[in-house]
C-alpha cells in the first residue's frame, strides 16, 4: 500500500443467504450491494461474485484493494456443525450429509475464492471476522454515537445467536453471548414456517400478521417453548425444534402445541392470527429485556441493533419507546447477512488500519450514506433500455418538471415506479428503486398489491414522509430514515371504526377495508406504520419530489413500496425497471430524466401486464 493512501478493504457475506460485498477506504463506506441484485435471485445465497466485481470497479480496480475480509470463521461453523451433529445422532445425520458438503467444500475455501479476485499476493490481508463482530461493526461504525452498547440477534453466526458488546474509541468488545441452538432468530423462524411462510423471507408476514391477532398464546409459548429470563436470557425447549436433526424450522411436536401447520397460499385464519401476534410479543419482550441488559452492563445510554432479528421494526420501536434510560438508537439498515460484508471490511479497516471514523459523531449524522451504496445508472443506459424494449418515452431533463408531472400523476391516483441515483443497500426501498403512490387512496393497498406486486392483499405498505412532518403525523420523536421502526397515527388523526364482524382474522380484508386515517394505505389494522422519514441530506432528489406532493396536495406522504415482482428482489438495472414496468399494473414509470406512461404504450407491450411468472416469496 503506497504511503499516504488510505488502506481500501473489500468486505464480503455470503453461503448461507444474502450474500454481498462492500468496499470501505479509511474507514469511509465506498459502495455496498447484493449478489441477488445482479444475479435476480431473490436471498442469493452464492459467492457474491458480481457484487465483487461491481464493488472493486467502484474502489479503482484490483490494484486499489490493500485487504479483503470475510464476514465470519468458517472452521468455527464448522465446529458447531460437527458438535451439533455427533450430540444429536444419529438423528441427525441425514442433516450432516446436507450441512458438511457447503462446509467442506465452498466455505471452507472462502481465502482461496478472494484471492482468485485479489491474486497470491493478497494471501497475508485476508481476514476471517468472527460473524456476531462483523454485524456489530456494520452497526457501531456507521452510527452517530462515540460509545454505545451494541445488540445483535439473528439465528446464529458461528455459535453465537445473540451478542452484547460494547463500542467506544478503543473499538468494539464483546460483553455477553447466548449460543446455538438457542436463538431467537430461530424460534421466531419456527413460527414463520408454522404460519405458512419462509424462513428467512417470510419473518417480515409473521410481523405484519401480528396485528390482526390475539396474543392468546403467550403463556402456552414461555411456559413450554422459551424459558425467557428477567436479564433476557433465554433457552429453547429443542423438543419443539427440527434444525438439529432434520433442516426444519419445527419438529411434529409443535403441532400438538399449536395445532396443524398452514400450508402456503392457504387461507389465513384467525388461528394462524393468534399464533402470529403471540410469537411477536414474546420475541418483543425478549428485545427489550435484552436491550435494558445491554445499556446495564456497557454503561451506555446509546444503542446499536443489527442482525437479522433487528429488521423487527415492531421491536425496534418498542425498545425506543420503553427502554429506560434508552437516548439514542440506531440500526443498521441492511440489518441482515448482507451487512455482514459491510461490518466485515469496517472491522479490519478500524481494528487492523487504525482507520479514524466519519459518522457525524456527537452531531446526529450517521456515516451511511443513506444506505444509497449501490450501482447507479446514466441516462444513457435509461434511455437504451427504454428503446430496446421498444417503450414510448418523454425526456424531461429537468428535475423541477420532471417532478411536476410525476407529482401530478400521483395525485390523480396513478401507481408510479421511480428509478433514480445509486440502489438502496438492504432490504428496503427508500426512494431510488420505489414504487410511490398517494397514501390517501382508499384502495391503495388492496389495488398494489393484487395488480402490482401480485402478493397477498393485507400484506401493509411503508409511509415516506417528510422528516420535517413527520411528528405532526406520526408519535415519533426520532428521524426512521432507513423504515426500522413502527410508529402510530396520532391519536387526534385517527378515525373510528366500525365493529367488524367476529372471527375478524378469519376476513383480513374486513379489516383492511376500514380507513383508520386520512393515510389509509400506509396505516396498519392497529393504527401503526412503518415510516421512512425523508431528509434533504440523505436523499435530496426524493425529498424535493415529497415536498412538491405536499405543496401541490397538502400532504406530506407517500405509499413507498420496493419496485419489483413478486418473488424477485428489487430492481437493479434499467433494463430490470422496464421489464417490471411492462410486466405490472404500473402506471407511469420515472426512470432517470425520462417518463413513460403505460397509457401511451402500443398495445402489445400494455398486454404483457401480468404475464411475469411470479414465484411465492
Amino acid at each position: 500500500m503506497p504511503a499516504g493512501r488510505a488502506p481500501v478493504v473489500l468486505g464480503v457475506s455470503g453461503l448461507y443467504h444474502d450474500s454481498a460485498a462492500a468496499v470501505v477506504r479509511g474507514g469511509e463506506i465506498i459502495a455496498a450491494a447484493q449478489e441477488e441484485r445482479f444475479t435476480r435471485r431473490r436471498h442469493d445465497s452464492a459467492f457474491p461474485d458480481r457484487a465483487i466485481a461491481w464493488c472493486i470497479e467502484q474502489a479503482g480496480g484490483v490494484g486499489r484493494i490493500d485487504a479483503a475480509a470475510f464476514y465470519e470463521d468458517p472452521a468455527l461453523t464448522l465446529d458447531r456443525i460437527l458438535r451439533s451433529a455427533v450430540e444429536t445422532a444419529p438423528e441427525s445425520m441425514a442433516l450432516f450429509a446436507l450441512a458438511a458438503p457447503l462446509q467442506l467444500g465452498q466455505k471452507i475455501n472462502v481465502a482461496e475464492r478472494l484471492m482468485g479476485w485479489l491474486g497470491p499476493a493478497a494471501a497475508d490481508n485476508l481476514h476471517l471476522v468472527d460473524h456476531h463482530l462483523s454485524h456489530a461493526a456494520s452497526a457501531f461504525y456507521p452510527s452517530p454515537f462515540p460509545d454505545a452498547a451494541i445488540l445483535v440477534v439473528d439465528g446464529m453466526g458461528e455459535w453465537a445467536s445473540t451478542t452484547i458488546a460494547r463500542g467506544g474509541r478503543a473499538g468494539i468488545e464483546t460483553l455477553a453471548q447466548i449460543r446455538f441452538p438457542h436463538s431467537l432468530g430461530l424460534f421466531y423462524a419456527a413460527f414463520t414456517w408454522h404460519c405458512g411462510f419462509r424462513v428467512n423471507s417470510g419473518e417480515y408476514k409473521l410481523m405484519g400478521l401480528a396485528p390482526f391477532g390475539e396474543p392468546r398464546y403467550v403463556q402456552r409459548i414461555l411456559d413450554h417453548v422459551i424459558d425467557l429470563r428477567p436479564d433476557g436470557s433465554f433457552r429453547l425447549d429443542m423438543r419443539w425444534f427440527g434444525y438439529l436433526t432434520d433442516n426444519t424450522a419445527t419438529s411434529p411436536a409443535f403441532e400438538t402445541l399449536f395445532g396443524v401447520r398452514r400450508e402456503p397460499e392457504a387461507r389465513i385464519t384467525a388461528e394462524y392470527c393468534d399464533i402470529a401476534a403471540s410469537a411477536q410479543a414474546v420475541l418483543e419482550e425478549a428485545m427489550l429485556r435484552l436491550a435494558r441488559r445491554a445499556l446495564a452492563v456497557s454503561g451506555s445510554r446509546n444503542l446499536c441493533l443489527a442482525g437479522g432479528v433487528a429488521l423487527n421494526c415492531v421491536a425496534n420501536a418498542r425498545i425506543r419507546r420503553e427502554v429506560e434510560g434508552l437516548e439514542h438508537l440506531w440500526i443498521q439498515p441492511a440489518a441482515g447477512d448482507a451487512g455482514g460484508a459491510l461490518g466485515a471490511a469496517l472491522q479490519v479497516s478500524h481494528a487492523m488500519f487504525g482507520a479514524p471514523r466519519h459518522a457525524g459523531v456527537g452531531r446526529g449524522i450517521d456515516s451511511q450514506r443513506g444506505s444509497l451504496l449501490g450501482p447507479a445508472y446514466d441516462d444513457a443506459a435509461a434511455a437504451a433500455a427504454l428503446a430496446a424494449a421498444g417503450v414510448h418515452f418523454h425526456p424531461v431533463p429537468d428535475c423541477e418538471a420532471r417532478d411536476a408531472l410525476v407529482v401530478q400523476a400521483l395525485a390523480d391516483g396513478m401507481i408510479v415506479g421511480r428509478f433514480d441515483g445509486p440502489m438502496e443497500f438492504g432490504p428496503r426501498a427508500l426512494g431510488n428503486r420505489s414504487i410511490l403512490a398517494d397514501a390517501r387512496r382508499a384502495d391503495g393497498q388492496s389495488h398494489i398489491n393484487l395488480r402490482v406486486k401480485f402478493r397477498e392483499t393485507w400484506r401493509p405498505f411503508a409511509p415516506s414522509v417528510l422528516a420535517e412532518h413527520a411528528a405532526d403525523l406520526f408519535e415519533l420523536d426520532i428521524e426512521s430514515p432507513y423504515m426500522l421502526m413502527t410508529a402510530a397515527v396520532r391519536p387526534e388523526l385517527r378515525l373510528p371504526g366500525k365493529p367488524v364482524p367476529q372471527p375478524a382474522g378469519d376476513d383480513l380484508m374486513a379489516r383492511l377495508a376500514q380507513p383508520r386515517s386520512a393515510w389509509p394505505s400506509v396505516t396498519h389494522v392497529d393504527f401503526s406504520a412503518r415510516v421512512q422519514t425523508v431528509d434533504a441530506v440523505r436523499n435530496p432528489g426524493f425529498h424535493a419530489l415529497l415536498t412538491r406532493f405536499h405543496a401541490v396536495t397538502g400532504c406530506p406522504v407517500l405509499l413507498n413500496t420496493s419496485f419489483n415482482l413478486r418473488g424477485e428482489p428489487i430492481v437493479a438495472s434499467p433494463a430490470d425497471a422496464v421489464r417490471c414496468f411492462l410486466c405490472s399494473g404500473l402506471d407511469l414509470l420515472v426512470i432517470g430524466g425520462f417518463l413513460a406512461w403505460k397509457r401511451e404504450q402500443p398495445p402489445g407491450l400494455r398486454a404483457l401486464e401480468g404475464s411475469a411468472r411470479h414465484e411465492p416469496d
